[in-house]
């Protein structure tokens, strides 16, 4: 399954904020240096979505003067705004001819970092779900309300209390036949329409560990200025592409000659689940001797990008230099600081991401790769061959995110923000 658009609610009041949202919309709070909305934007635009919706309501001239026609790597902001305040439901019924048949729904108002990809892969021979909801694992204290699954599906909501149940992380993976259910205005999705889907074992579960918080009370809010940049900022696994994703044919260049190392995509999922950024970064001097031109190497990644979607993965940046010191075509002949062994390709994604240096590393298949990793600053491993899947675990061995917040007012979160991401 293909998910193009992720749809986001940020028309609340955000009234339990008291005089912080008279001005601002909730998601435009300033969080860390920035509006909150811009780290949750940043997040979706990870895992390959075209297009972003955000519904809105309160102050909806704000979020559209500062977002609407937005690109955001790669992905378009369109801004929706609700005629007639409609609750979380209503304004997903008042936009109904600008939603995919399916999409992505997120809270303007929570962060939880989980692999967004792996929900759609969860089928189990299950087709006749409506929707898919996110679950937090482990988020102890008495202010959530929580979720009872079973074999995947949602049997029943529980009233806020101290439990070892999950509670709903505000992301669903949503079909648009959802909008049969809705046939009142007002309507709450989370009161109105979920526990109808549940009743008739239509609305799936999937529960998973990762940080999470949201900035609904003033509490919350003032911790989220620490946590939530701390969250944003993890470590990155760089991986050269020819002789690491793929085999090293000679200057592969087209679909037809692109054979995948094995383990590769299965790699790259368990980084994707791990936490960390993925980037590629790869030497296309091919490009440099006229073999082939940077919209070949660029329409290959796009390739690349469609086929580890569909297996629940992602890389977030593809970075190539198509420099060579004894290039034919003379606009490539030159020594760059971006060719390995230099180490500009990994500098530029350490510096346009929030990238923790602390525990990135750099897999290769050469020793001017193991050189990049060394000159800025980060491990090297040298991958041989045989399965990715296999070396990656050794370097990560376990895919577990142990949640950052505890999500009680009771508990302050305490953890240490490195124990957030595995390094």
């Amino acid at each position: 399954m293909s998910i193009e658009q992720v749809v986001f609610l940020v028309g609340g009041l955000g009234s339990r904020l008291g005089d912080l949202t008279v001005e601002t919309a909730k998601p435009l709070l300033p969080v860390g240096g920035k509006p909150f909305l811009d780290y949750l934007l940043d997040e979706a635009s990870r895992f390959g979505f075209r297009r972003a919706l955000l519904l809105c309501s309160y102050r909806s001239d704000d979020v559209r003067h500062n977002y609407d026609g937005r690109v955001v790597r790669g992905m378009k902001v369109e801004v929706a705004v609700e005629p007639t305040p409609a609750g979380t439901g209503g304004a997903l019924a008042q936009a109904a001819d600008r939603l995919d048949d399916s999409f992505f729904l997120a809270n303007g108002d929570s962060l939880f970092d989980f692999n967004w990809l792996s929900l759609p892969l969860s089928d189990a021979g299950r087709a006749d779900w409506v929707a898919r909801m996110t679950l937090a694992n482990g988020i102890a204290g008495s202010r959530y309300g929580r979720v009872d699954v079973e074999s995947g599906q949602v049997r029943a909501f529980i009233p806020a209390g101290e439990s070892s149940q999950p509670i709903n992380a505000g992301i669903y993976l949503m079909r648009k036949s959802i909008l049969r259910w809705i046939d009142t205005s007002p309507c709450s999705l989370e009161r109105d329409v979920l526990p109808r889907l549940a009743a008739e074992g239509l609305l799936d579960g999937r529960v998973f560990d990762g940080p999470f918080i949201d900035i609904g009370i003033p509490e919350d809010f003032e911790r989220a200025g620490h946590l939530v940049p701390a969250i944003a900022r993890r470590p990155a696994a760089f991986l050269d592409r020819d002789g690491v994703l793929n085999h090293d044919l000679g200057y592969v260049h087209r679909v037809d000659d692109f054979r995948w190392i094995d383990g590769a995509q299965e790699a790259v999922r368990w980084l994707n689940d791990a936490g960390y950024f993925v980037f590629v970064v790869t030497n296309q001097a091919g490009v440099a001797r006229g073999y082939y031109n940077e919209d070949a190497v660029r329409q290959l990644h796009g390739w690349m990008q469609g086929e580890l979607q569909r297996c629940g993965a992602h890389v977030d940046g593809f970075e190539y230099s198509p420099y060579h010191p004894e290039a034919g075509i003379a606009a490539y002949r030159r020594d760059s600081p971006l060719r390995k062994p230099a180490p500009g390709m990994i500098l530029k994604c350490l510096e346009d991401w929030p990238t923790n240096r602390s525990g990135s590393f750099l897999i290769g298949d050469r020793p001017t790769d193991l050189a990049a990793a060394t000159a800025a600053g980060i491990p090297g491993h040298h991958f041989h061959g045989g399965n990715l899947f296999d070396f990656v675990r050794g370097i990560v061995p376990s895919r577990r995110v142990l949640p950052l917040w505890t999500g009680s007012t009771d508990h302050p979160a305490t953890s240490n923000v490195a124990n957030a991401k595995p390094i």
